[in-house]
């Protein structure tokens, strides 16, 4: 009988409560993983939003200067055409011509470095979003 004592003082918890605490311990464990997920699921938010926002100014900007570019070699059409029709001679008309495709190679050739410039820029503000974001995740 002193033995049976002596073995229920050292008796191990019971089903239940062992049961409890290894609930509460997944639960736990559960609770700090889905914060963990919750964080970084904001931070990618976060990097997505700060990356396409840089890309659509980039993308408006180069539309708008599109625009701006039709817009004037438009004019210039219908200018070069006004004076077309009212040359008096083939090499008055051969003359306008090639002013006209000279400046028209000018203007193209500057348009084409603006654009390549916003091109540039959109790209290097869209890298350092995603550089920035990348140093922040890690």
């Amino acid at each position: 009988m002193a033995a049976y004592a002596q073995n229920q003082g050292t008796k191990t918890p019971d089903g239940p409560q062992v049961l409890r605490d290894a609930a509460e311990k997944s639960t736990a464990q559960a609770k700090e993983t889905f914060q963990q997920m919750g964080a970084a699921a904001g931070e990618a938010t976060n990097f997505l939003r700060d990356s396409c926002s840089a890309t659509f100014k980039g993308t408006q900007d180069y539309g708008a200067k599109i625009l701006e570019f039709a817009n004037a070699n438009i004019s210039a059409a219908v200018e070069q055409s006004r004076k077309l029709s009212s040359v008096k001679s083939p090499m008055e008309f051969f003359a306008l011509s090639n002013d006209y495709a000279r400046q028209q190679f000018e203007v193209l050739s500057r348009q084409t470095q603006e654009l390549a410039g916003i091109v540039q820029k959109m790209t290097v503000a869209t890298t350092e979003t995603m550089k920035a974001g990348v140093h922040t995740a890690t």
